[in-house]
């Protein structure tokens, strides 16, 4: 029970949690002044896709390099350093630089980004087991729904009231706050488990070419990039959309951005609580966490293809809500049953791995879709194929990924295989 987790678990929960709200409020802040940077910078969408673009260039490579170094370190540190990282990029934007700048600001961003999520969570599950995971990844994730979401507002006024240059120096000094305190209070839990509860296992591995090829890796991670498209989507193109393709005003669009992390801020613990509660009364791991998870992104792709249809002040904001909020339980149960199939000592590597291939998704959704935009007669025009093919790509994905996961099988299948590279063998448990 949740008694059994040491208070200090929570601290680092909590301290995740800020973690991942500096990391997407440092992605979100490019397209919440996407027009005053295409205004000051002269440029069109496409080139701005393009710089959307390079956060990615190297986030992937970097997140299985750093989810390999997080088998054999400690969390604490590596965590440490990705936010101080994060922070000195964002100060130089503080100086009247120009487009080049702005390339350099985002690849170095990218790369100090891309094992943040992963590295984070397989530093909390070494505080809590199997069964208590969906809760604190919750908590963590709702730091992504409120960096990219929550702190829109508050950037949208430093923007129109200042400048966009000093929204990025700001969030540059709220990350180094951020390690001050991580230095004092950040500590590594102790908590490993296999694949399967087995004595025997106890610190063996599997082979990574089994891991990352058996149909809950796969399909797990046709379902992140899925969801990852709608991620990148909302955080580079959706407030220019409600402003350039809908008509709202500046300060409007910065609390509908917000919109769907309120929802998630809701949604996500409760429903995280309710794939725990139903894999206690007997559920498989594929319909507790699974169902929930997929069926929202599916929900998710058919309200995107539906959102330029949507007409007047009130139906396109609570679209774009539902449409950029049902998917949030992915980057949560996903990892979960991800970690359910994986050596606690080859976890930081599988994770990072299974994100670095989801989040391919990064560099392909603002460059295909600025390239959209560019290519309609009207921006309003533009901007609704790009959401309409975005929504087709993600309602497909997901239904293909909930016919390959089946993380119970798959358990038992890879704990087998880790038996046997162990020169043991351990019997089929009863179905």
């Amino acid at each position: 029970m949740q008694g059994q987790v040491p208070s200090r678990g929570w601290l680092i929960v909590a301290m995740l949690f800020l973690f991942m709200l500096i990391n997407f409020a440092d992605k979100a802040i490019l397209g919440l002044a996407a027009v005053p940077i295409m205004r000051d910078l002269a440029l069109d969408h496409t080139t701005f896709g393009l710089i959307g673009t390079s956060f990615f260039a190297f986030f992937s490579i970097s997140a299985v390099l750093i989810g390999f170094v997080s088998n054999r370190f400690p969390t604490k540190w590596i965590l440490g350093v990705m936010a101080l990282s994060w922070s000195v990029v964002q100060l130089p934007m503080l100086l009247p630089l120009g487009l080049v700048a702005l390339f350099a600001n985002r690849i170095l961003l990218g790369f100090g980004e891309g094992p943040a999520y992963p590295v984070a969570l397989h530093a909390i599950y070494k505080w809590f087991p199997n069964d208590q995971r969906p809760l604190p990844t919750s908590i963590i994730f709702a730091g992504v729904a409120c960096g990219a979401g929550l702190f829109a507002p508050l950037l949208v006024h430093i923007i129109v009231e200042y400048s966009w240059r000093t929204a990025f120096g700001l969030l540059g000094v709220v990350g180094l706050a951020w390690c001050a305190v991580w230095y004092f209070v950040g500590k590594e839990g102790q908590l490993t488990d296999q694949p399967a509860a087995s004595a025997r296992t106890e610190g063996s591995t599997v082979p990574y070419a089994r891991l990352l090829t058996c149909p809950t890796f796969v399909g797990q991670t046709i379902a992140g990039f899925a969801s990852y498209w709608l991620v990148a989507l909302s955080v580079v193109w959706l407030p220019a959309y409600l402003t350039k393709a809908v008509g709202y005003k500046p300060s409007e669009m910065g609390w509908i951005v917000a919109m769907p992390s309120l929802v998630q801020i809701v949604m996500l613990p409760l429903m995280s609580r309710l794939s725990e509660a139903l894999k206690r009364r007997g559920l498989t791991s594929r319909i507790a966490r699974g169902g929930l998870a997929y069926g929202g992104l599916l929900a998710s792709g058919l309200l995107t293809v539906l959102l330029p249809y949507t007409t007047g002040f009130v139906l396109p904001a609570v679209c774009a809500t539902l449409a950029f909020s049902l998917g949030g339980l992915i980057p949560i149960l996903g990892p979960v049953m991800l970690a359910e199939i994986t050596p606690s000592q080859q976890r930081g590597a599988v994770l990072s791995i299974g994100n670095a291939a989801a989040t391919l998704a990064g560099p392909l959704a603002p460059v295909i879709t600025g390239m959209i935009v560019d290519r309609g007669v009207t921006a309003g025009a533009g901007f609704g194929t790009g959401f309409i093919w975005a929504g087709a790509i993600v309602s497909v994905l997901s239904i293909l990924a909930f016919l390959l996961i089946n993380p119970d099988r798959d358990r038992v299948q890879l704990a087998s295989a880790s038996a046997q590279a162990a020169g043991e063998s351990i019997p089929e448990p009863s179905r």
